[in-house]
């Protein structure tokens, strides 16, 4: 049974789709984590978070790290299918607590106290489950492992 999820295809299909989402998810876990690409670092983005979104500081925790390590992870092709579908969760909820009462497009005009649509979590959900059906593809650490 485990074996299926470390398994996957052998070919390029998948690994520009999981490079991808990995340099996405790596950079927006490194916002939050440790301040890099404009981000605001691990205590900016908790307070954030806790005061202004009123999330739990575990929850933050776990979100920064998932995207931070997830990141990493689909860079190199390990875990794929599993850490897909823990971003995957991730984005859906997001989504639907945080962006679904901005309605359905981004803020392309970065109008004042107007956030972001659903739409990007929706193209990010459909891609990390397009890598949980595939897997990490050729040159991942879980196509490595497998041999």
């Amino acid at each position: 049974m485990l074996e299926k999820w470390f398994a996957g295809r052998h070919d390029w299909a998948p690994v520009p789709l999981r490079l991808s989402l990995g340099v996405i998810f790596f950079a927006h876990g490194a916002q939050k984590v440790l301040g890099w690409f404009g981000g605001y670092g691990w205590s900016g983005t908790m307070q954030f978070f806790t005061q202004t979104l009123h999330i739990p500081a575990p929850v933050a925790v776990l979100v920064f790290l998932a995207e931070f390590l997830g990141g990493i992870a689909l860079l190199v092709g390990g875990f794929t299918r599993w850490v897909a579908l823990l971003l995957a969760g991730e984005m859906f909820v997001a989504a639907l607590l945080i962006h679904l009462r901005n309605g359905f497009f981004l803020n392309w005009t970065n109008a004042p106290n107007a956030g972001h649509g659903i739409e990007y979590n929706v193209v990010l959900v459909g891609a990390t489950l397009a890598l949980v059906i595939t897997g990490g593809g050729k040159f991942s650490l879980d196509n490595a492992l497998k041999k």
